[in-house]
């Protein structure tokens, strides 16, 4: 019989981090030492979530937009949909496929195989660079591993970690924090072949802990404070190395591509 004690209580506890992040910066020296000013600590099963802002701006993926120079493809779509060319023509060269282009939106897949709007390129909390815009890691789950195993390392906890972005979904409006990228932690939780609550067999189901993860952690993050490191506490997930790609619906199985 379900019990309700056996539930765990989950803590979402925020990380502030006041200085502006640059290229060749530790990032993980810098969340220890935000942690310590916190009085805070790493804990076992700990999960990091970090927006991948600071991941960028630390890996120097900041592109200034006066050296781009748009072709004249991308000053044709710039007509239709109001952006300026060189960030169009940005768009195009961080995609594999454009997927749709409307009003003043455009839609792509990245090379990471990530379908959002402007190949996830955030103009956004730049710092004080004009005319400069962030691109995402060239490959997040490379990322994430790295600052998970430098913060095993030096905390002695073991930690997940996960890199999130925020992105806007088919047939709701707003946006949510997904992830992006992982290490130390299995994407989806699956409760295939485990019976329901009334004895039926699930045959389908499968949770996108990931993701449910970074959204979690985006409710203390917000946009305008300077908390862009989160750690997620008491979820009981499984340690496992995997990839981000796990979570990338296949074109083929995509109904709407």
């Amino acid at each position: 019989m379900f019990n309700m004690d056996d539930l765990t209580k989950i803590q979402i506890i925020p990380i502030t981090i006041q200085d502006d992040i640059i290229y060749g910066d530790d990032i993980t020296n810098i969340i220890i030492n935000s942690l310590k000013e916190k009085n805070e600590s790493l804990q076992e099963n700990d999960v990091v979530v970090i927006t991948h802002k600071i991941i960028s701006k630390a890996e120097g993926k900041i592109t200034d937009l006066t050296k781009i120079v748009p072709s004249e493809e991308s000053k044709k779509i710039s007509s239709q949909t109001g952006k300026d060319p060189r960030l169009v023509e940005l768009i195009f060269s961080q995609s594999k496929e454009i997927v749709r282009i409307e009003r003043d939106i455009i839609i792509t897949e990245t090379k990471h195989g990530f379908v959002c709007a402007n190949a996830g390129i955030d103009t956004s909390n730049v710092g004080k660079l004009s005319n400069h815009v962030v691109l995402l890691p060239d490959d997040p789950d490379k990322s994430a591993r790295k600052i998970r195993d430098d913060l095993n390392s030096r905390t002695k906890a073991t930690v997940g970690v996960i890199i999130s972005d925020t992105f806007g979904r088919p047939f709701r409006t707003a946006q949510v924090n997904i992830a992006i990228g992982i290490a130390g932690i299995d994407p989806i939780k699956s409760y295939i072949g485990k019976l329901d609550m009334y004895g039926n067999v699930l045959r389908i189901t499968e949770i996108a802990i990931a993701d449910e993860i970074a959204s979690a952690a985006e409710l203390v993050m917000c946009k305008s404070s300077r908390v862009p490191v989160t750690i997620v506490r008491g979820y009981d997930f499984t340690s496992y190395d995997s990839s981000i790609s796990k979570l990338i619906r296949l074109k083929k199985d995509d109904l709407f591509r």
